[in-house]
């Protein structure tokens, strides 16, 4: 505020600026306009707001009624000029989940994240989760200020009343509990520790809802550490993975893609991926190998793969069960890849991750694909912990609970008994900024900020420093976790100073490049990121010294012969809703599972051939247990096992979330101290029932048509052109009627690598967001009314029981023999100068004749008005609130919103390409390479996807255009698309 000020003075003195003062108490108190008809408090509000950190007059409106007449910045901030837009390096966590990010602002208003690619981990990518997150700061539904019983308080009041709670329970030697998810915010975790030690008797637990909790523990046994490693996948030859979803979302997803998507190019040196498990998850559907197991033969297999490779390495062996897997193939791969392989699991059996840690021990993995000294900060709590905390509060001893960011109420297996147990604690908090199944039961609610409305920082991974700055002004009268924390500890400093204050004290020694700690904070803040270059030596994998006592596969139990013919049931998370966190989030719950293509629901997959044993279709109602779903029918989906989704059933998230799908967290277990994922099931049984899902794609195979074109790594190096043989454009007979057009200057295009796409559906989310794609609910999904432009197409190849997998981006091909242009009546539809086939929307009046010309099927029409934009009464459909106008915030000016009755589709996101060619000429230059970059191109976590423009003949679009990989989608049309795609290769060398 004081650099505003000083420029309020300066133009004071010229005479620009007449009857404003400061006060002595610093508050400013003066008439924004004098004919404004506004009282002083209020235009004390709106100075402050205006000129105070990127919030505009549309984010204050917002809340309030309708204003009647314009008025203008009366000092415009000299960071903001109206129109363009300005971004902000930051960082996204919710929970467990961190990406390093840039935020676009729009006149202070936060409408698109992308990914920092200056970030060591994440390097640029994102996902949908981090995407769509911009839109849970435009949620109604979060708390707009604390609250006591229920019932709205003032901040004043609910502090003096907790410390002198606090206050007392120190005084009587009672136990106060701060109950938080892993922090691996520095800053936070100095915060929380000078709460520590100025009140007495605190402790701090901390619980994640998708535990790793065994993984840590086997570590310290096996290495002295008690942490997660760096996976290394760009390092390894060999992937063999157990249930470890770690394309969609185990550990940390978008780093792993990124990663793993770097060694998919077939022309260099390629990985190998084989994926046993239960589920079809999106690591499995991009496997080269995928073998189909249960969870409880798990064990077994990894003792047989032990026992090979001991023989192997010791020269030794033991006694261990029969494998319902042939491991000879996968032994002798690893063997012959010593320290260039890597084995994971996603169990959270403590006894089966020590078994993994020894044989990527025997294999020389640890310190070369398997890294120790760099590990990953965002997964650190123990589930004995919480069941510690649990056994505290149902005897009564804890006194205090403060929670925040977790929902054991929803999220722990023994909810009622947690419940119950609550009501022994005699002062419960909660910081939680949105409203969940605790927060309903606890005394007093004190909100978080959001976020984009926040200062933090972060060390998702050791070395890897990233600060998080707030992008607008808090919305409501929230207050950060952390400066509650300080002021009920006595301090007077607030986060952003004590921030400020930790990175001078402990991170300006870890760089030599700036003597002054303002400078430095400031740079790192621009940046986002900090991550100072270490020559730490890496482990040598030798076990160390937390458990001196040898490992003893004996221990390990390989399954109970007598459950061998029970069903079992493995839950797991989805790339979308994950634990349930963004279940309020209606861009989350229309996004399609890249796999089932189900959106709004979770269900019980199960295989065909129990399917048939039951005498069970798609959507009939099954109960298992104590909880009934529908069931999905799931080619590839293990023979004995049903998949579930948990963050579903949510009862007090919002509107939106609010009894969507069905809660299963009572389905888990606990064995040796650590949550279970997995329960066997004596019967299924059939209640008759119908319910009926909102899928959007209903016919999963090609039927012998190429639209996705793959062959294998050995067929592609003896034939480039393997798989690809058929080029429709050389064929005599594909002549036009119309003259060939010409592009002289630019003509746009894409590249999308099959063999680089995971199907993560990233792009799905970062496309909506950046081009106001509305929102239809289940209810007109289930009609085929879906509006996303872009598409993954997920086809199946081989049998229902063990298939293929292939994933295929589908979006507007902008071809240049367009069918749609040729029959809207109104010329709605055409083709530029430079290759893009663009939609006039005021000019189309809804023929749909461009819809049915279509072969590609990716335009949308708007049956009814979704976004408030329409005129025609009583056609409103936003079952999702998303016309509110705090929601309609998040909209891109750049884009026009559609109305009902018009068609839309992909643009390639034209307004970025304007927006650059105007910052071109405007600096009198030529467009740069990659300057361009559409919204799914640029936060793509695989590289997947390239834009640019095809006349570039030097750029790298046209090698990947120009490689032998390349086709068009339906290339006999001869509609000549300008998005190309590659060959998808499979490694299947043995």
């Amino acid at each position: 505020m004081k650099k505003y000020w000083k420029d309020i003075e300066t133009k004071k003195r010229k005479g620009e600026i007449r009857g404003m003062e400061k006060t002595s108490d610093e508050n400013a108190l003066f008439e924004l306009l004098s004919d404004s008809g506004k009282d002083l408090q209020s235009s004390r509000r709106d100075f402050l707001k205006l000129c105070g950190f990127s919030f505009a007059v549309t984010a204050l409106s917002s809340c309030q009624s309708k204003i009647s007449k314009a008025v203008p910045y009366v000092i415009a901030p000299s960071e903001i000029t109206p129109g363009e837009a300005l971004y902000y390096a930051s960082s996204y966590i919710n929970g467990n989940d961190y990406c390093s990010i840039i935020v676009k602002t729009r006149d202070g208003r936060p409408i698109k994240i992308e990914g920092n690619p200056e970030s060591g981990i994440t390097m640029g990518g994102t996902s949908a989760r981090v995407q769509a997150s911009v839109l849970d700061l435009y949620d109604g539904n979060r708390f707009h200020g604390p609250m006591k019983a229920g019932v709205s308080a003032a901040w004043e009041s609910i502090d003096m009343e907790i410390i002198s709670r606090l206050q007392k329970i120190t005084e009587e030697n009672g136990t106060i509990v701060l109950l938080t998810p892993t922090i691996f915010s520095p800053s936070t975790e100095a915060v929380i520790s000078e709460f520590l030690k100025k009140i007495k008797g605190s402790e701090w637990v901390q619980y994640d809802a998708i535990s790793y909790s065994a993984m840590l523990e086997a570590n310290n046994i096996s290495f002295g550490k008690q942490v997660i490693p760096d996976y290394r996948f760009d390092k390894a030859d060999l992937i063999v993975s157990f249930g470890a979803d770690f394309l969609g979302t185990w550990l940390s997803p978008i780093e792993y893609t990124k990663q793993f998507s770097s060694r998919r190019t077939p022309e260099l040196d390629m990985n190998r991926l084989i994926q046993l498990e239960s589920n079809l998850s999106l690591t499995g559907s991009n496997a080269d190998n995928r073998i189909q197991i249960k969870p409880s033969q798990e064990p077994a297999i990894l003792l047989n793969i032990y026992n090979e490779i001991l023989k192997s390495v010791e020269d030794r062996n033991i006694i261990v069960p029969s494998s319902p897997v042939d491991v000879t193939d996968i032994s002798k791969k690893l063997l012959s890849l010593p320290g260039k392989s890597m084995v994971i699991s996603g169990s959270n059996i403590k006894q089966v991750q020590l078994l993994v840690n020894e044989i990527n021990r025997l294999l020389g993995n640890i310190g070369k694909t398997i890294l120790f000294n760099s590990f990953l900060r965002t997964h650190e709590a123990l589930d004995s912990n919480m069941e510690m905390l649990f056994g505290k509060m149902q005897k009564g001893s804890v006194k205090a609970l403060l929670m925040w960011n977790v929902n054991p109420v929803y999220s722990w297996y023994k909810k009622d008994v947690f419940t119950e147990a609550l009501k022994k604690v005699d002062l419960t908090v909660s910081f939680s900024g949105s409203p969940d199944e605790t927060n309903n039961l606890v005394q007093y609610i004190c909100p978080d900020h959001h976020y984009l409305e926040s200062w933090n920082d972060a060390e998702a991974k050791k070395e890897h420093f990233s600060l998080m700055q707030p992008a607008i002004g808090h919305i409501f009268d929230t207050r950060q976790m952390a400066d509650t924390l300080l002021k009920w500890s006595g301090s007077t400093i607030n986060f952003h100073d004590f921030i400020n204050a930790y990175w001078a004290d402990n991170l300006m020694r870890r760089q030599s490049e700036f003597s002054d700690p303002v400078t430095f904070f400031d740079h790192t803040l621009q940046k986002g990121i900090f991550e100072p270059v270490t020559s730490t030596p890496e482990s040598n994998g030798k076990p160390g010294k937390a458990d001196s006592s040898p490992f003893n596969p004996g221990s390990i139990k390989a399954g109970n012969n007598d459950d061998k013919n029970k069903v079992e049931i493995v839950l797991y998370e989805t790339v979308a809703l994950g634990e349930g966190r963004q279940s309020n989030n209606p861009w989350l719950q229309e996004l399609p599972d890249p796999v089932t293509k189900i959106c709004w629901d979770n269900y019980a997959s199960i295989s065909p051939a129990l399917a048939k044993e039951y005498d069970l279709n798609d959507n009939d109602v099954v109960k298992l247990g104590a909880v009934e779903l529908p069931v999905h029918i799931q080619p590839g989906q293990t023979y004995g096992t049903i998949g579930i989704a948990l963050g579903y059933g949510r009862l007090k998230c919002g509107k939106v979330g609010d009894k969507v799908g069905t809660d299963v967290w009572p389905m888990l277990s606990s064995g040796n101290g650590n949550i279970i994922y997995f329960t066997k099931l004596d019967h299924i049984i059939k209640t008759g029932k119908i319910y009926p899902f909102a899928q959007t794609q209903t016919h999963h195979s090609m039927e012998g048509r190429a639209f996705v074109r793959e062959t294998d790594l050995n067929e592609f190096r003896n034939n480039p052109a393997s798989g690809n043989e058929l080029h429709a454009y050389n064929l005599e007979h594909n002549k036009s009627l119309y003259k060939e057009r010409q592009y002289p200057h630019h003509h746009w295009g894409m590249a999308v690598d099959l063999s680089k796409c995971t199907g993560c559906a990233n792009c799905v989310i970062a496309c909506q967001a950046e081009n106001n794609v509305p929102v239809v609910g289940k209810e007109e999904v289930n009609r085929v009314h879906e509006m996303h432009w872009l598409r993954i197409d997920r086809y199946y190849t081989g049998g229902e029981d063990n298939p293929e997998v292939v994933f295929q981006p589908v979006l507007c091909q902008h071809c240049q023999n367009a069918p749609c242009e040729n029959v809207c009546p109104v010329a709605a539809t055409n083709h530029s100068s430079e290759g893009l086939n663009q939609m006039i929307y005021n000019r189309c009046f809804g023929t749909r004749y461009c819809n049915n010309n279509c072969p590609y099927k990716v335009r949308r029409f708007n049956w009814f008005n979704y976004s408030s934009a329409g005129t025609l009464s009583g056609n409103l459909r936003d079952k999702e609130e998303m016309t509110g106008n705090l929601r309609r915030m998040v909209l891109n000016p750049d884009v026009t919103v559609r109305a009902q009755g018009v068609i839309e589709k992909c643009s390639f996101c034209v307004q970025r390409i304007q927006a650059a060619k105007l910052k071109a000429k405007y600096e009198n230059r030529a467009l740069h390479e990659n300057e361009i970059q559409t919204a799914c191109s640029q936060s793509c976590p695989a590289n997947a996807i390239v834009f640019g423009d095809m006349n570039d003949h030097k750029s790298e679009l046209n090698r990947l255009i120009n490689s032998g990989r390349r086709y068009n989608l339906l290339e006999e049309l001869f509609t000549m698309p300008s998005v190309n795609y590659l060959t998808k290769i499979k490694n299947r060398i043995v």
